[in-house]
């Protein structure tokens, strides 16, 4: 189905994919309980997978360019990476 030989993309593909399959499971679970202080319990795990999901997937990508960027552009990537997290205020 896919044509990926790269086993990066496949990892950064899965978490993603598990990070969905987190979301979906916790709005599942907003509706089981059916009240707004569980609702606000279960978003507020949300709020650290998502950041979390961000960085590891953005630490394999870099894995895999490490050869194919020099140094300078590299920190160009994480700085930009902690200007996003520093914006949402992980």
């Amino acid at each position: 189905m896919f044509d990926v030989q790269d086993k990066l993309v496949w990892g950064m593909a899965g978490l993603r994919m598990l990070s969905g399959a987190i979301e979906v499971m916790a709005a599942l679970l907003m509706l089981y309980y059916g009240t707004i202080e569980r609702a606000v319990t279960v978003n507020a795990f949300l709020s650290l997978v998502g950041p979390t999901v961000l960085i590891l997937v953005t630490t394999i990508g870099l894995i895999g360019l490490a050869d194919k960027l020099d140094f300078s552009k590299m920190l160009i990537v994480m700085i930009g990476v902690g200007f996003i997290l520093y914006g949402v205020r992980f």
